[in-house]
């Protein structure tokens, strides 16, 4: 089942510029495998080696911020939206 995901113009280097591009999977967990899979610049920036959510990247379903849900086994369906937002900090 397709899932879009929409990535932030700091991730977008690693899917030649695109700003949304489909995975499968029927939860987030295997969406984020099927998308790192696909675009291998993605794996390290996204999730850490054992396949946990990097601490700063947040993530909705929708509308819905996956931390409120099931996480990472929060189940997706055909024609879901997932948005994947990296924290941005900075200031003096």
């Amino acid at each position: 089942m397709p899932v879009e995901v929409r990535l932030p113009t700091q991730l977008r280097d690693a899917t030649s510029g695109q700003s949304t591009v489909p995975a499968a999977g029927q939860t987030v967990a295997e969406v984020l495998a099927d998308l790192t899979a696909s675009y291998p610049g993605l794996a390290g920036r996204i999730v850490n080696e054992d396949g946990s959510l990097h601490k700063f990247v947040n993530i909705y379903l929708n509308d819905d911020d996956i931390r409120y849900l099931d996480k990472l086994e929060t189940k997706v369906g055909d024609g879901d939206q997932l948005s994947i937002l990296p924290a941005v900090a900075g200031g003096a």
